[in-house]
């Protein structure tokens, strides 16, 4: 069974493919992109590796940017953040 997640976010301001790396460089590149981008702005960020779901999860607690929502079609894992 395949559920569909619809993404919420239309408009993101940057985007980062992190597609065939695995934890923690997925991070790394989020960390580094939201560094460059203005308060409010959000990033939308592209993997395969299933442990990034609740890596950004995480990410989002500790950092205090908002993990606006995530998706999956199960082979990639989509994730916006919107800069704190």
């Amino acid at each position: 069974m395949n559920d569909v997640v619809e993404p919420i976010p239309q408009h993101f301001d940057r985007e980062v493919d992190a597609r065939g790396l695995s934890c923690p460089l997925p991070i790394l590149r989020a960390k580094k992109a939201l560094s460059e981008m203005q308060s409010g702005e959000t990033l939308k960020l592209i993997s395969t590796d299933p442990g990034s779901m609740r890596d950004f999860q995480a990410f989002a607690r500790q950092t205090g940017n908002a993990l606006v929502e995530q998706t999956s079609d199960g082979k990639e894992f989509i994730h916006y953040l919107r800069r704190r």
